[in-house]
């Protein structure tokens, strides 16, 4: 089997796939109150060619595929997804990141399904907060469907949050010791410039030395060795086993390790959530093209992978596409 490599050596085994770019909830770091403009559903990639792409990505050397937005549970077909892609040869393992609002109806058939665990965005525990956060009042539903996951046994469960300064930094220990004393995964993540409307400020951002700092005020860390290509370091909590992670991609950015691709809902390749170029996969579905020319659009997409993201160097420009339009 080939393996798809770019021009650094880094071989590429991680496939994100954006199942569509709406969403239920209006976060403030991802879009705008009003939202931001819809991809046309005659652009978005029906299930067969999503599979088929996935397909010839797992022929060289994908293992592991996750299924973002947007929300990806709002995709009607998405046990179907999920199924197709479990049954594939060589399956890869499936893993999906949600809010967790459709869980308690779909945990189940989603396991069922294959899906081996879920990511859930979760920002605070503050009811009024959440609102103001999501613009939507469903943290009691969010924490259902946290629930639900658990129930149906997808696990681990890893709990994502986005620091923000003035807004819940002051709940790292709070979510922490929520996701600890349940048996989740926690995660905080560095604030990064996606947002829809372009507001990200770098001196807003809470750093990952901030997030050490308040969790080692109510726990002892010790940093988990060999991360690999995750992006989140670790660090075991008081002893262990449970563990707190940072992704912290813009003060200490994990490029040289990357091994993800991303795939549009609309059937666009991204080799960088940063990245200004893209290879349109979606025109060689539907103009009869081979899957030998879809091998050539991921090993055409990896050409152009740089080694890194550029946040903060000269030049570097925010993606014109929204978090929820790359996908996660």
């Amino acid at each position: 089997m080939s393996v798809l490599t770019d021009r650094f050596g880094r071989e590429h085994h991680d496939l994100r796939i954006s199942l569509t770019d709406r969403c239920s909830l209006r976060c403030t770091y991802c879009m705008p109150a009003d939202g931001v403009p819809w991809l046309a559903r005659s652009t978005m990639l029906s299930t067969e060619e999503i599979i088929r792409v996935a397909r010839v990505g797992v022929e060289h050397g994908i293992t592991g595929i996750r299924l973002t937005g947007g929300e990806p549970l709002l995709r009607v077909d998405v046990v179907d997804v999920v199924s197709r892609l479990t049954a594939l040869d060589e399956a890869p393992e499936v893993s999906l990141t949600t809010n967790a609002l459709r869980l308690p109806a779909l945990a189940a058939p989603l396991r069922d399904a294959g899906l081996a665990r879920v990511n859930i965005s979760l920002d605070t525990l503050d009811r009024a907060r959440f609102q103001q956060l999501t613009r939507r009042d469903r943290l009691v539903e969010t924490i259902a469907g946290i629930a639900a996951a658990e129930a149906a046994g997808l696990s681990p469960i890893k709990i994502n949050a986005v620091a923000m300064r003035g807004v819940n930094d002051d709940e790292v220990v709070a979510l922490t010791r929520f996701a600890v004393e349940r048996g989740y995964q926690m995660r905080f993540i560095e604030q990064m410039p996606l947002d829809g409307g372009h507001t990200w400020d770098r001196v807003q951002m809470v750093t990952q030395a901030e997030i050490l700092e308040r969790l080692s005020a109510e726990f002892t860390l010790t940093e988990v060795a060999s991360r690999g290509p995750a992006p989140a370091e670790l660090w075991y909590v008081d002893g262990g086993p449970a563990t707190v992670g940072i992704i912290a991609s813009v003060t200490a950015p994990f490029c040289g390790s990357c091994d993800r691709l991303r795939l549009t809902a609309d059937g666009q390749l991204r080799a960088c959530l940063f990245s200004e170029a893209e290879v349109d996969t979606r025109q060689i579905l539907r103009e009869g093209g081979t899957d030998d020319d879809l091998a050539d659009a991921y090993r055409r997409c990896l050409a152009g992978k740089k080694a890194g993201h550029g946040i903060g160097e000269p030049g570097f420009h925010q993606p014109d596409r929204p978090m929820s339009a790359i996908g996660g």
